[in-house]
């Protein structure tokens, strides 16, 4: 059955040059759907590789960015604005702050990806990244049949690109102080490393990088062995980059420029975001993959320090632990402090695995002080070890720079009222802040007293699922055309199903290679969150030398309910035409 494109509402457009749409507009071309919000690296992701597949059918498809939220913050209309420019959205995009268009679209995950015939109907529905291709390749069938049939009608891009001020800096992301107080700024809005003296005057700016994020010096025997004293998180590039300060020269110390894919080894990282030196090696926070890696200068070695690469809050031995897009490091001793947005916590690894101080999973977050066990971050880009032994956290989403104590347990606040601060570093007796959002460095004395704040607490609000206790749970794939599932050499797809809490799953939890699993819900347990990753690989069909397969995969939390009168079957749909 053919199924109608429902309307798309929100609280309004970006970069429409103030003009709503509705869906009717877009009649008589092909519409793409990016259902995404902007804390979520996967979303980041999409944004990119979707790029290519804009420019090729500029003519038949119009992109509609669908912002749906997480976080309080991303609601913010500002805030919103703020990262279109920041991450180079040049569609439309509807701001759907009450997910009144996600859940018409029955969305489930960030990113969701919908595409909408030229007659105005669905014709598949992608979850995650990596699909690109497959709707590259469902466009080419689809262009055709429409331009036969008469209905389809080309036309311009409806984009308007919105006015920026120009600033010396944009959306800087971290920063380091030099030997000679010098500074170098991670400027990702500009894709440079911006150096500044003293006064935050610009004195150079170091190009060929994309989007950086983090930065680390390297000691001085290291850096004298190596040829180069700065290593760069240059994100979207999906590299390290080195800096040789005397000379502005700018190398390539590891990433082949592609993102990682399951599969692949360590020649290629997926969205590094910071950099740290500690325990003799560079450690890396892989946020795209939610991993924690290392890289050797010495001998160029890349390895997996920390992580499954999946996603949540799971501590314990650091191969078994989970993160959720690590954004910050700070070494202290024999410990890596980090900072682990998604999770909005704060946590730490030692010897003996990983730890979390601050923190609950990846749907509660807020701004709350006092013991550990109870304070709330939201969203923390940068951790920053004190002199005195604490530590202070870019507290992101809450625009604020929080304070935990270790030897007492305790949160605090040092201050608030800053625009997305990313990053900071210590400059003697002061608190040197990125404030990302507000394009510069803010100094916080460091001899200001913390304060106590109640603040609030939140759980992302979505649908809940009304589900049976019997439940099976289907997650749909469709190789795309001109591609076939190709399990010659083993399974070609992988389903991981856990919960929280762990005793809502009776039966059926854990790893297989079936994308269908049946399940034994506890209806004593109630209520809580799946906790399902898929992926499946597909390959060319003529098969042959030069054959290209691609992985698709994606996460998703889904709330439910268990009751008698629920669902029976749970329906995922990860990607594919229907």
């Amino acid at each position: 059955m053919r199924v109608r494109a429902p309307e798309l509402r929100g609280r309004g457009w970006l970069n429409t040059g103030g003009k709503d749409y509705s869906i009717a507009d877009f009649r008589g071309r092909h519409v793409l759907l990016d259902f995404w919000t902007f804390c979520c690296v996967n979303c980041l992701h999409v944004l990119d590789e979707l790029r290519p597949v804009e420019e090729k059918y500029a003519e038949e498809l119009v992109v509609v960015g669908v912002h749906s939220p997480k976080f309080v913050h991303e609601a913010d209309p500002v805030a919103l604005a703020q990262a279109v420019e920041r991450y180079g959205v040049h569609h439309p995009v509807l701001d759907d702050p009450e997910l009144v268009t996600w859940q018409a679209y029955t969305a489930r995950a960030w990113p969701t990806l919908v595409l909408v015939d030229p007659e105005g109907y669905v014709v598949a529905q992608y979850a995650g990244e990596g699909h690109a291709h497959a709707i590259d390749a469902l466009l080419a069938e689809l262009v055709e049949e429409h331009r036969a049939k008469g209905t389809l009608r080309s036309g311009d891009s409806p984009y308007v690109p919105p006015v920026v001020e120009p600033t010396d800096l944009r959306f800087p992301a971290k920063a380091v102080r030099l030997d000679d107080g010098r500074v170098l700024v991670a400027d990702a809005g500009h894709d440079e490393v911006v150096e500044l003296d003293a006064e935050d005057r610009v004195l150079r700016r170091l190009g060929g990088f994309k989007e950086p994020n983090g930065l680390c010096l390297l000691p001085a025997d290291v850096a004298a062995g190596v040829g180069y004293d700065v290593v760069v998180a240059d994100t979207v590039h999906h590299q390290l980059r080195g800096i040789e300060l005397a000379s502005g020269e700018v190398r390539v110390l590891a990433g082949d420029g592609t993102q990682w894919m399951q599969g692949d080894g360590t020649g290629r990282l997926s969205s590094p975001w910071d950099v740290a030196w500690w325990q003799d090696r560079v450690w890396i926070a892989m946020a795209g993959i939610h991993q924690v890696w290392t890289f050797d200068p010495r001998t160029g070695a890349v390895e997996v320090a920390a992580g499954t690469t999946n996603e949540g809050l799971l501590d314990g031995p650091a191969p078994e632990a989970w993160f959720a897009q690590t954004s910050g490091l700070a070494p202290a001793g024999d410990r890596l402090w980090l900072a682990d947005s998604e999770t909005s916590s704060l946590r730490w690894i030692d010897p003996a695995g990983v730890h979390t101080a601050v923190g609950s999973g990846l749907f509660d977050f807020g701004f709350r002080d006092g013991a550990a066990e109870q304070a709330l971050l939201q969203h923390p880009l940068g951790v920053t070890v004190l002199p005195d032994g604490s530590v202070a956290a870019c507290d992101t989403y809450n625009g604020a720079v929080r304070r935990y104590d270790p030897a007492s347990g305790e949160m605090s606040t040092l201050a608030t009222g800053l625009a997305e601060p990313s990053g900071s570093f210590v400059d003697g007796d002061l608190l040197v802040v990125v404030e990302s959002g507000a394009h510069r460095l803010t100094r916080l004395p460091l001899g200001t007293a913390a304060t106590r704040t109640e603040g609030f607490a939140h759980s992302t609000q979505r649908p809940v699922t009304e589900v049976t206790g019997a439940l099976e749970l289907v997650v749909t794939f469709q190789p795309p055309p001109g591609q076939k599932v190709d399990d010659r050499f083993g399974p070609s797809s992988q389903l991981i199903v856990e919960a929280t809490p762990p005793a809502l799953i009776r039966d059926g939890g854990g790893r297989g290679s079936d994308l269908v699993r049946r399940l034994t819900l506890d209806p004593t347990v109630g209520e809580g969150v799946l906790h399902v990753a898929a992926r499946a690989a597909s390959c060319d069909e003529d098969g042959g030398e030069g054959a290209a397969c691609r992985m698709h995969q994606q996460d998703w939390g889904v709330p439910v309910r268990v009751g008698a009168d629920g669902e029976a079957s749970l329906v995922l749909p990860l990607g594919g035409a229907g």
